[in-house]
């Protein structure tokens, strides 16, 4: 439930079989980030959560969390909280970012049945492992679960209801619109609702209010955008999906640029046999100008982390890596 490849699955560095791009770097972000305590009370809390689970799930549940996770989105919480209150998270916070894992594995979880994936984080899928149906009732269980968590707190509830009424209407709008020619403001709009809104709840979970939705929204269409520049580039780390987005007429950063020219956007409106070749090296002819892009939306995102907040080292950080994972 994140775009029609179902490759929204990149996090904080994750690891790749290019050399120096190993599983440590992860820890060094969450370092970096002065949030390694969370993320470690929050592994811990997620296998007590999945230990007080009807027993039916609980294989289902340890197969698809407790193995891989980088905790991109937590993390984004609990920088957003200590940017603006510059001490320990509390409960609540904790509470909420636990949740916006289990609703981000929601979406893997559907994403990877809808895309027939068979691997994600180099192990099979759920459904895969366990079957379709069992995958598609875990997937409703674990939102189910969310809102007992949230059951006290109207804030939260009011913002995860809010995430997956935009993520279930992103993704009716994506596919929709693809294989048409669009442009780069078409481009932002999608992405903004696909991942920006996912990023918008968690700036809004951890600031306890609106104050950083719009850090939030950038942060999420820069994490997008890097993601698609990534996968031109044939980034395995970064969850792979660049053929399916080409095959399917999906609307990437490098592709609303590329198609300005006629003749590309009449072979990406209808593809043929052997276009898909040509329409990938025309991708990756805009990656300078797609990088660019995600150049001005990472100081944009800087600039509104400065403005919003006395404390911004930790967002502008959050910033900086997110922007180097087209690289990666």
């Amino acid at each position: 439930m994140t775009r029609a490849s179902g490759h929204r699955t990149m996090n904080i560095a994750q690891a790749s079989d290019k050399p120096g791009v190993t599983g440590d770097i992860r820890r060094n972000v969450i370092e970096e980030l002065g949030i390694s305590h969370e993320i470690d009370r929050l592994e811990a809390m997620i296998a007590e959560w999945i230990e007080s689970c009807d027993e039916e799930l609980h294989e289902l549940l340890q197969w698809q969390f407790l193995d891989g996770a980088k905790y991109f989105r937590p993390a984004t919480v609990f920088s957003c909280y200590r940017a603006l209150h510059n001490r320990p998270c509390d409960g609540d916070v904790f509470t909420s970012a636990m949740i916006i894992e289990i609703l981000h594995n929601m979406t893997l979880i559907v994403d990877d049945i809808l895309d027939k994936s068979r691997y994600r984080r180099k192990k099979l899928t759920l459904h895969c492992r366990f079957g379709s149906l069992r995958a598609l009732m875990a997937s409703g269980y674990v939102v189910a679960e969310s809102y007992r968590m949230a059951r006290t707190d109207p804030f939260v509830i009011d913002l995860i209801t809010e995430l997956i009424e935009r993520l279930g209407v992103a993704e009716c709008m994506q596919w929709r619109l693809r294989q048409q020619p669009l442009g780069l403001e078409d481009w932002r709009r999608i992405a903004g609702e696909d991942t920006g809104s996912m990023f918008e709840v968690c700036a809004c979970l951890g600031g306890r209010g609106e104050r950083l939705r719009r850090y939030g929204a950038l942060l999420g269409l820069l994490y997008h955008g890097c993601d698609d520049v990534a996968d031109v580039r044939g980034v395995e780390a970064l969850g792979g999906g660049g053929e399916e987005d080409i095959r399917d007429g999906i609307l990437t950063l490098p592709a609303s640029l590329a198609i300005r020219n006629p003749e590309v956007a009449a072979r990406f409106c209808n593809p043929q046999d052997g276009d898909i070749k040509i329409l990938a090296s025309a991708f990756e002819a805009k990656l300078p100008e797609a990088e660019r892009h995600l150049d001005q939306i990472a100081e944009d995102a800087r600039q509104e982390a400065a403005r919003c907040c006395g404390n911004p080292a930790g967002l502008i950080a959050l910033v900086d890596h997110t922007r180097q994972l087209s690289n990666r």
